[in-house]
């Protein structure tokens, strides 16, 4: 379990970078030939954004060019995510940043421009805009908010610097923190935040994965405060920001992007607070009970209900899963999948240094790139499932619209994903009778699918909002005042069916998501559209399917209501989270009912 040196894992379990420049000759070459384009475009259009026609010419030149932008930013930037201690990767990394920083700054002057245009100009661009036309609808918008065209362009100069907490907590933990060994039964075991999180915190062995548990939050008490000051920074920035852009509060400065309201914020935290707690506190009683635990602490949540019955699964087999189980969206989508493995789209090795999750960063029109941390578990399976879903949706996201257009908002950004969980999940349940495989599977879909989505990224949720409720009121954070706000939180969901050990309240420390907005609380909600989906696919069939396919290929084109209502869903109301909450409930009845039926034990 020893954790290798990048240059020592195989080749075939990492992604390969060459399919976006073949070497970093290539790029550099790139890189001078964008500088260029940036160059002509300033000198183009530059004090000329007075017209609708040279608004809309501008920023169609613009979308020529931004693509190549990120694709530099991504070569670059990928190589360090998967070995954040490697310093001539960090150095070539530090070095685009540098440039492609200042061609945003050289084209900051765009949009500030753009809305000093007559009003009539503005209205004549949108009408004659195709590509850019929601971005143009969604810019006048913002120009309430807009600061002075050289204070936009400071900030575009700054934005690298303004970025300092999150490279910190990042460099922290992937580069920094060292984990000692632990000892359980009288053996020594390696540890690193991915043996944690991907091994430990699911292994069966309950003295082996509390030895493990206190060992690792025993470890981040050190640099608790480091990440604490990290953190406060990065908060009192967006506050700060909400102030200067003129917004009421820091929740309305961060919900602005995702076009939704407070009340659908609020209601996502709150429900599930108050409605998912019972169904979950019985799932945590039924570990418990199987398991023959002496308590039932928060160190022991994420184990399997029959870990017996949890077969190791190997990359190759993996492939076989996914594509039987997603076969159902299209024979486009399975070439996708195969796609993915035959290429090298996804990063499976373990790697000291390496990101920890799992995410997908897409190439417009071109590919995408899935990093995770390969275990040989299910959970692994259902990961790579989840982050192919982004994929899909870049995929006829990106084949549909302009490159201004393939992102929806964040509110809706985790609906492809968990939806491809949940389709794999049915998929597998109907593959056999035998009632401990049906309760191998739905227990996965609680334990990855709706445990990853509708509590741990929730409980973030809460207590994200806590922090900024404090931030706004002109308050700061420290490491003793997270810790209280997340043990708080802890235990207001679990009650007493959980013990909450010390350590736990550092889990605050753990998460990248606090530094990216309001975006922990989203994928409850992607996946509440995801699942009221996944049942009209079960249901219906192919319509639902179709719906499904015109829902990811919208992109940014509608808001969130909007693309909601293209899957056949209203979020307008509690309807369909009320549904999902009550779905989640019933699947946590039927693992209890298997397991009455398989081991006699009552729940």
């Amino acid at each position: 379990m020893e954790l290798l040196k990048r240059k020592d894992v195989p080749v075939e379990e990492t992604w390969d970078l060459t399919l976006i420049y073949p070497n970093d000759d290539a790029m550099w070459a790139a890189l001078e030939k964008t500088k260029s384009a940036v160059k002509k475009l300033v000198e183009t259009y530059q004090g000329k954004l007075n017209t609708a026609e040279n608004i809309v010419a501008c920023l169609d030149e613009q979308e020529r060019i931004i693509p190549e932008v990120i694709r530099i930013m991504s070569y670059t930037g990928l190589a360090q995510e998967v070995d954040y201690t490697d310093n001539a990767i960090r150095e070539l990394n530090e070095k685009i940043g540098d440039e492609t920083t200042r061609m945003f700054t050289d084209t900051a002057f765009i949009d500030s421009e753009i809305l000093l245009a007559p009003d009539a100009e503005l209205e004549k661009a949108v009408g004659m805009a195709k590509g850019c036309k929601v971005y143009l609808q969604d810019l006048i918008a913002r120009k309430a908010h807009m600061l002075s065209p050289e204070t936009e362009r400071v900030l575009a100069a700054l934005d690298r610097t303004l970025e300092v907490p999150y490279t910190i907590y990042n460099t922290l933990k992937l580069a920094d923190i060292a984990f000692d060994p632990f000892t359980a039964n009288g053996k020594e075991y390696p540890l690193g935040y991915s043996l944690f999180e991907d091994d430990y915190e699911l292994e069966a062995d309950t003295d082996v994965r509390r030895a493990a548990f206190k060992a690792f939050y025993g470890t981040l008490k050190k640099y608790e405060n480091t990440t604490a000051a990290a953190y406060n920074a990065c908060v009192t920035y967006d506050k700060t920001m909400s102030e200067l852009r003129g917004f009421d509060n820091v929740f309305d400065s961060l919900l602005f992007g995702q076009k939704v309201t407070r009340e659908m914020y609020d209601r996502q935290i709150d429900v599930i607070t108050e409605r998912l707690a019972p169904h979950m506190r019985r799932y945590a009683t039924l570990l418990g009970k199987k398991h023959g635990l002496d308590k039932m602490t928060f160190a022991d949540l994420k184990i399997a209900v029959d870990p017996e019955y949890d077969p190791k699964v190997t990359i190759e087999e993996s492939h076989k899963y996914i594509r039987e189980g997603l076969s159902i969206l299209g024979d486009d989508y399975v070439e996708m999948i195969d796609r993915a493995y035959r290429e090298r789209w996804v990063d499976f090795a373990k790697n000291i240094g390496k990101s920890t999750g799992g995410f997908c960063s897409g190439i417009y029109r071109q590919n995408s790139y899935i990093l995770l941390n390969w275990n040989d578990r299910m959970s692994d399976v259902f990961t790579l499932a989840h982050e192919l879903g982004h994929a899909g949706q870049s995929m006829y996201g990106d084949a549909a619209q302009s490159f201004y257009d393939n992102d929806p908002s964040m509110y809706l950004v985790e609906a492809p994903s968990t939806m491809n969980e949940l389709i794999l999940a049915n998929q597998l349940v109907n593959t056999s009778d035998d009632p401990r495989f049906r309760r191998w599977v739905l227990s996965n879909q609680i334990s990855n699918t709706y445990y990853h989505n509708f509590v741990t990224h929730l409980r973030e949720a809460w207590y994200q909002r806590e922090v900024y409720k404090i931030i706004d009121e002109g308050g700061s954070v420290n490491a003793d005042i997270l810790s209280d706000i997340f043990r708080r939180n802890l235990e207001l969901f679990w009650g007493d069916a959980v013990e909450i050990p010390d350590g736990a309240e550092l889990t605050w420390m753990r998460q990248p998501h606090y530094y990216m907005g309001l975006y922990s609380y989203t994928y409850s909600a992607g996946l509440t559209v995801a699942t009221q989906a996944m049942l009209r696919i079960r249901d219906e069939g192919q319509p639902a399917v179709d719906d499904w396919k015109r829902f990811l290929s919208a992109g940014a084109t509608k808001d969130p209501v909007g693309l909601a209502k293209i899957a056949g869903f209203d979020i307008t109301t509690d309807g369909p989270l009320n549904a999902t909450i009550d779905y989640i409930g019933s699947v946590i009845d039927e693992i209890c009912r298997l397991t009455e039926e398989i081991d006699g034990i009552t729940v």
